[in-house]
């Protein structure tokens, strides 16, 4: 057994099973990726994929077993040599932080900022994305740090760390009906089109069970992904916005109005979250900080490399 059939094993899943994309990812051949799955079987005596002719459809229950511990001895052997660079390069190097457009726009700039003040040598990459698209970078290495409001609270595999609460707010065009009320309500709302996130974006979940739970069927004329985008079309007068508060500018959108809609949508936590057991460069562990000071150092790193079993992972096997 060797490293190279434990990375077939882990990235035919994350390719799901397609061995032309696993031999690309490891730049060897599909012939080369067939064999070693093969010696490994052989020398396991078990089948680790189920097959159709020579397609692979999926794992066996002995290949899910090895691929949970390929996993972890991958990640395991990758701490090794990021332990000596840590040591060496304690304040340079790159940094990889993957969250959503708002998150980027509105929450990260002073804390990147504040970072760059600190260590100025390190390179700071910004991945944008979908929910889903961070939780699969994180598990797959693909970037060091997520930031998001979904999702990465409720994966098994990711060691996540609250950030700050949030709230929606309503957004209209100066003049608008609903600015002359003394409190929204979901009725009223609902009596405009809606301009409001796409789902599974910025807390989106919560607008919907709030219309849902009062049995009402909101007219959500337009889902953006971007917090910009939906202000330019309230401007235009295409609906009223529902959108994070943070996204608000007082100055930039002074030609609109802002209502409170804390009473009608629960509130939302922004998450940042690691990968479990993978270790982190020191300033990694240090821009955490600085997203939520009263989190120690010590505290996020017993969560990361917690002792219990948090094998569970996010591919379809």
């Amino acid at each position: 057994m060797n490293f190279q059939q434990l990375k077939i094993i882990r990235e035919a899943a994350r390719s799901h099973f397609n061995l032309t994309e696993v031999a690309n990812v490891l730049y060897t051949s599909q012939s080369g990726v067939s064999r070693h799955i093969k010696e490994l079987e052989d020398e396991l005596g078990v089948e680790l994929f189920i097959r159709r002719g020579k397609r692979l459809l999926g794992m066996t229950e002995p290949g899910k077993a090895l691929l949970t511990m390929a996993e972890r001895i991958l990640t395991e052997a990758a701490n090794i040599r990021r332990l000596a660079d840590n040591f060496a390069n304690s304040d340079k190097g790159r940094l990889h932080v993957a969250t959503t457009h708002t998150q980027a726009r509105y929450a990260l700039p002073g804390i990147i900022k504040e970072f760059r003040t600190h260590y100025p040598q390190v390179q700071l990459v910004l991945h944008q994305g979908s929910p889903s698209e961070i939780v699969s970078m994180i598990l797959n290495g693909e970037t060091d740090i997520g930031l998001a409001s979904e999702q990465l609270s409720e994966t098994d595999a990711i060691a996540a760390f609250p950030y700050y609460s949030w709230h929606h707010t309503i957004l209209v065009p100066r003049g608008h009906p609903l600015a002359e009320l003394p409190e929204v309500t979901l009725d009223a709302l609902s009596a405009w089109p809606l301009i409001t996130y796409q789902t599974g974006l910025t807390g989106r979940a919560k607008v919907d069970a709030a219309f849902a739970y009062a049995g009402i069927e909101p007219d959500i004329v337009l889902s953006a992904q971007d917090s910009d985008v939906i202000k330019t079309y309230v401007e235009l007068g295409m609906g009223v916005g529902i959108l994070a508060d943070m996204a608000i500018d007082t100055v930039k959108d002074s030609n609109l109005v802002r209502l409170n809609a804390e009473h009608l949508f629960s509130a939302n936590t922004v998450w940042f979250g690691l990968k479990k057991g993978k270790l982190q460069p020191n300033f990694a562990w240090r821009f955490l900080q600085l997203c939520n000071p009263s989190l120690s150092i010590s505290d996020i790193q017993a969560q990361v490399f917690s002792t219990e079993d948090n094998s569970a992972l996010h591919y379809e096997i």
